[in-house]
């Protein structure tokens, strides 16, 4: 018997879609999407754990690698959100954000070629002083009759001799080439942060513009306002912690005066400088002055140590918490505590954030963990 016919304009039998399936249309050619993939087939489950696994992996070894670049950035980053205060503050004077950015990154251009200028000099004059009296130290040495005794008795001549050899010569060399690999890169960090920071500042708008649009329209507003506020704090951070440093230089170059000591205004920016960092720049700073004083003389040098212990405690216990109380609005005992903890979990970077973090913490449990909780 032969088959019917098809009807008019129905395709034939061969050419028909398997049962369970549409037939391709004008608004989808390629025809309907099957049924979704069975996601408790243990096969399925399998591939995509073990893919996640090595996509965390990845993730990892890319984040430790560039760990170096990326504490740059957030470096950066917090400098600009610091820095931006100012630049607002220009724009309201009625110039433009360009001009703002380059005004802002001048100062702190001129602040840094400032600092260096003023330790140059105390630092050529110094080394090329003891270059030049190194003879006469030497011939002091050998007329002395106790250097002498301690040279035969435990044979530091031969000693000497036997320890330069090709040996220690090569690991010098490589210690000098370690020393200018380290002056290079620290040179190269403090550029690429430089303009990194020139970058975030010029840009801050539109990178707080499109993190705002990430968050859903309904709670942009409030994230919006919360997260200005947090910038704030951050900028206030910043003011403190200068008006901090400003302190210290001038307590140090009020001290240099009244000591005799040379070079005092750069003995002042040494301070200031290292004051900037937190927990460990302060004694940086005081065990440089400190130096300076025991080459001028023992009771100069007594003097310095004790007048930093003193400033260091009044600084640690008394200034820095009022400050940051009355910039950033975090009390003492937090202060103190979250210095405390940010320098043992991350070390530099760790303080440098952990007060603005306290306060943002703050932020966010007064105006939405307490207010949530209160309405349960």
């Amino acid at each position: 018997m032969s088959a019917e016919p098809p009807a008019d304009g129905a395709p034939p039998a061969a050419e028909r879609p398997p049962a369970g399936e549409s037939e391709p249309t004008d608004e989808k050619p390629f025809g309907e999407p099957g049924a979704p993939l069975n996601r408790r087939n243990p096969f399925l489950f399998g591939f995509l754990f073990g893919l996640g696994v090595i996509v965390a992996y990845a993730l990892f070894l890319g984040v430790r690698n560039a760990a170096s670049m990326l504490i740059l950035v957030f470096i950066a980053l917090f400098l600009a959100i610091g820095l931006n205060p100012a630049v607002a503050r220009l724009r309201r004077w009625g110039l433009r954000r360009g001009a703002a950015v380059a005004i802002v990154a001048l100062g702190v251009v001129g602040l840094m070629a400032g600092g260096i200028v003023a330790l140059i000099p105390p630092l050529v004059t110094q080394t090329t002083e003891l270059i030049n009296n190194a003879p006469d130290v030497v011939e002091s040495l050998r007329r002395s009759e106790t250097i002498n005794e301690l040279v035969q008795r435990y044979d530091i001549a031969n000693r000497v001799q036997g320890a330069v050899n090709a040996g220690t010569i090569t690991n010098a060399l490589g210690g000098v080439v370690g020393g200018a690999r380290l002056l290079f890169g620290t040179i190269f960090n403090i550029l690429t942060v430089l303009v990194l920071t020139i970058y975030f500042m010029a840009s801050f708008d539109r990178i707080k513009a499109t993190g705002y649009r990430l968050v859903p329209a309904s709670r942009r507003e409030r994230v919006s306002l919360l997260t200005d506020e947090i910038l704030t704090k951050v900028g206030a951070y910043m003011v403190g912690a200068l008006a901090i440093a400003v302190l210290a230089g001038t307590g140090t170059f009020a001290l240099a005066l009244a000591l005799g000591l040379a070079y005092p205004f750069a003995l002042a920016v040494v301070v200031a400088v290292c004051d900037l960092i937190p927990q460990i720049g302060a004694t940086l700073g005081a065990v440089v002055v400190s130096l300076v004083g025991l080459a001028s003389s023992v009771t100069d040098g007594i003097a310095c140590l004790v007048f930093f212990l003193i400033y260091q405690q009044l600084e640690n216990y008394l200034i820095y918490p009022r400050v940051m109380r009355r910039s950033v609005r975090v009390s003492d005992v937090a202060a103190l505590v979250a210095a405390l903890l940010g320098v043992g979990l991350f070390g530099v970077i760790g303080a440098l954030i952990a007060i603005p973090m306290v306060a943002a913490i703050q932020l966010i449990m007064r105006e939405v963990l307490l207010p949530s909780m209160e309405e349960r």
